[in-house]
């Protein structure tokens, strides 16, 4: 998660700490895209893995 959180535009993650709303909430927006666009090309499970009940 690390190697994503860095992957990620220098601007989002300084603009995390800005003072202006607006400003934090674009650099949120910009890491979540990052790690859902980092997360999206993972493998999917494998078909026979044991499901655990919950």
């Amino acid at each position: 998660m690390s190697a994503v959180l860095l992957a990620a535009p220098g601007w989002a993650r300084i603009g995390l700490t800005m003072p202006d709303e607006r400003m934090r909430e674009r650099a949120a927006d910009a890491l979540a895209a990052t790690i859902i666009e980092r997360l999206d090309g993972l493998s999917p499970p494998d078909v026979n893995q044991l499901n655990l009940p919950l």
